[in-house]
């Protein structure tokens, strides 16, 4: 009885690792043709074949798109793990010069009808950043004081969705410019100014009520006590 068992656990388990391995390459395949696909959403008009690189301080990956030999853009795969559900990860594409051109979902587990909205086709949140200058926006909800219009009835999503976009900023000003830049997500804000700490520049959490245009005293360089 003993020997049949473990017979039927052999094969069992030669089955699973058979299955797992002949489906692991298309499984693979399918999400580098989803990334590919998610990048010719998000550029301008390239003619190279963008190869993923990182740059530091950013957890994603991201790719330069090129026309001949001119860099016309940059793409960044970024993820907020803020989500009412988890992570939301999105395909952030910029022009050479910081204008966002477009953003693709690439992974999200929200709310049905309310936060997987933002898969919708010029939906809101979408419609805040595209074609804007990233350098003239709060990439905030505008709840918490920001430029970005929220799906309705799904805050959360939103500025989890809105903090993918300005992490991915973040990476694409330390790729231009080559200073890595610290990025601090509107959650950490919230924290420290709850607690008292700085919010912006040395600010006391008072101080930085006082001259915040952004959520929770975020100066965006317009400190008063600098």
């Amino acid at each position: 009885m003993v020997l049949v068992l473990f017979v039927i656990c052999a094969v069992a388990s030669a089955a699973v690792a058979y299955v797992s391995q002949i489906t692991a390459e298309p499984i693979e395949q399918a999400k580098q043709q989803k990334v590919v696909a998610a990048l010719k959403a998000v550029l301008p008009e390239f003619d190279n074949a963008p190869v993923a690189a990182s740059v530091e301080g950013f957890e994603g990956a991201y790719y330069e798109a090129k026309l001949g030999d001119q860099t016309v853009g940059y793409a960044f795969e970024s993820t907020s793990p803020n989500g009412f559900n988890g992570n939301v990860k999105l395909m952030v594409g910029f022009t050479a010069d910081g204008t966002i051109v477009n953003i693709e979902v690439l992974e999200q587990a929200e709310t049905p009808g309310l936060g997987t909205n933002m898969t919708v086709v010029d939906n809101p949140l979408l419609l805040s950043f595209k074609g804007k200058q990233a350098a003239e926006m709060n990439m905030t909800v505008k709840k918490d004081g920001g430029d970005v219009d929220a799906l309705t009835a799904a805050t959360i999503s939103s500025r989890a969705y809105a903090d993918a976009v300005a992490r991915a900023y973040a990476a694409f000003k330390s790729v231009t410019t080559g200073v890595v830049e610290a990025y601090t997500s509107a959650t950490q804000l919230k924290a420290q100014a709850e607690e008292g700490g700085a919010a912006c520049g040395n600010c006391t959490k008072e101080e930085a009520k006082e001259c915040g245009e952004g959520p929770h005293g975020k100066c965006h360089g317009n400190c008063k006590h600098q």
